[in-house]
């Protein structure tokens, strides 16, 4: 008797829906209760290295693609809603369920600044991690980090089964 696969779909909506459900509260705290724009550049010091500071990314990741005009806004859209089908399809095709709560991170994320850039014209960037005047990151939000940690999961996934895949073939 053969056991039906498992099916992680809901899984993966979930942790995509929560995440720009959560992405989406925050960037509205920052926005009004914390009125992070009229802060200006000190923002609101967390930590010694953590800091809310209002940023508002016209860009993608890194600020890549920088979109100055609407029709460079509206392509940079539709070039990231292209990207978050592909996740999309890839999530409702993938039967493993860590690679499927990844690709819900990714989705979410992706998601969350699409809504920003479609609704404003640009993401609303707001975590300020540094340590000194050395900045390991850009200033990012919620929504980055999901895209990140939901990336980073795939890739360790990759290697690591690829690695073990490996090391079983060649003991056959």
């Amino acid at each position: 008797m053969t056991v039906p696969a498992v099916n992680h779909r809901p899984l993966g909506l979930t942790i995509a829906v929560v995440t720009l459900a959560v992405d989406q509260l925050v960037k509205y705290t920052a926005t009004y209760p914390l009125a992070l724009k009229s802060r200006g550049e000190e923002g609101i010091d967390i930590l010694p290295i953590f800091r809310l500071r209002w940023l508002e990314n016209r860009g993608v990741s890194m600020g890549f693609f920088h979109a100055d005009t609407d029709l460079m806004r509206w392509l940079l859209v539709g070039m990231t809603m292209l990207i978050a089908i592909f996740v999309g399809i890839w999530m409702w095709r993938e039967k493993a369920r860590q690679d499927v709560a990844a690709l819900g991170l990714v989705l979410g994320g992706a998601i969350g600044n699409i809504v920003d850039r479609m609704r404003l014209g640009y993401v609303i960037d707001y975590a300020d991690l540094h340590f000194g005047e050395w900045r390991p990151f850009l200033i990012f939000n919620l929504a980055d980090a999901a895209i990140t940690i939901g990336v980073l999961i795939l890739l360790a996934r990759a290697l690591l089964l690829r690695e073990k895949g490996a090391k079983t073939e060649s003991l056959n």
